[in-house]
């Protein structure tokens, strides 16, 4: 089996990042995104900015701004960054864009990723075994959350130890986003969230990875999906 070299890079540095790269929001953003593609999206953009989410949506008839500023959806979004609002859709080829404050801003600054990815728990099974096919030498994930947010280093972690072939207990890594600093807060001031933690700690609860590629200059995130793509 080949060894395969880890890096952990933050926000603020994973402009850095080249090779293979995948970009960890747990708490909400990528959870949300995989039960987006469960229920039925086409694809995802992945934007920084509350007005050019916006700008995006007027220029793109039919599709559906998604995210958060603060934890709570912006006003002109068709819906927020909450799972469990999520589920209840019908987004069959629905095409969305997305803008949270810490998962796609991670993907947007990862300017020199070869390769690309956007992971949570939700789709951990499926990142690692896209991985695998790709062989590469090193896999730097960036860790978006607040202060290196160990919900989010927990999930990298995890993926890690099954990239390198141990046999991880998961529920060690799934405790750690529910005491994370992150989820605590969330807690606090948004409502239904206890909902939304269980559904962003439901290990590999989608079957597909979420590689993310450049489309018009803009990073376009879909659903690989084992029987479509394999």
């Amino acid at each position: 089996m080949q060894l395969i070299k880890f890096e952990y890079l933050g926000n603020d540095t994973c402009h850095t990042a080249s090779g293979l790269v995948v970009v960890i929001d747990v708490i909400r953003a990528f959870s949300n995104a995989a039960y987006a593609f469960q229920a039925g999206a086409e694809s995802i953009t992945l934007v920084s900015g509350v007005e050019e989410a916006l700008a995006l949506k007027a220029a793109m008839p039919g599709s559906l701004a998604i995210g958060e500023v603060g934890g709570l959806p912006p006003a002109g979004f068709d819906f927020g960054n909450s799972p469990t609002e999520i589920v209840q859709q019908d987004l069959r080829g629905k095409h969305l864009i997305q803008r949270t404050g810490a998962g796609t801003q991670g993907v947007v600054r990862c300017v020199n990723a070869e390769q690309l990815f956007a992971a949570s728990f939700a789709v951990a099974g499926a990142t690692v075994r896209a991985i695998q096919k790709l062989s590469p030498p090193q896999v730097t994930f960036v860790i978006t959350g607040r202060g290196f947010g160990d919900e989010d280093l927990s999930c990298a972690e995890y993926i890690a130890a099954c990239l390198g072939g141990t046999n991880p207990d998961p529920q060690h890594y799934l405790e750690r986003v529910h005491k994370s600093r992150e989820a605590q807060l969330d807690a606090l001031k948004i409502p239904g969230f206890s909902s939304d933690i269980d559904y962003c700690t439901r290990l590999d609860a989608c079957d597909f990875a979420m590689p993310i590629q450049r489309e018009n200059g803009r990073p376009v995130m879909r659903a690989l999906r084992p029987t479509l793509d394999t």
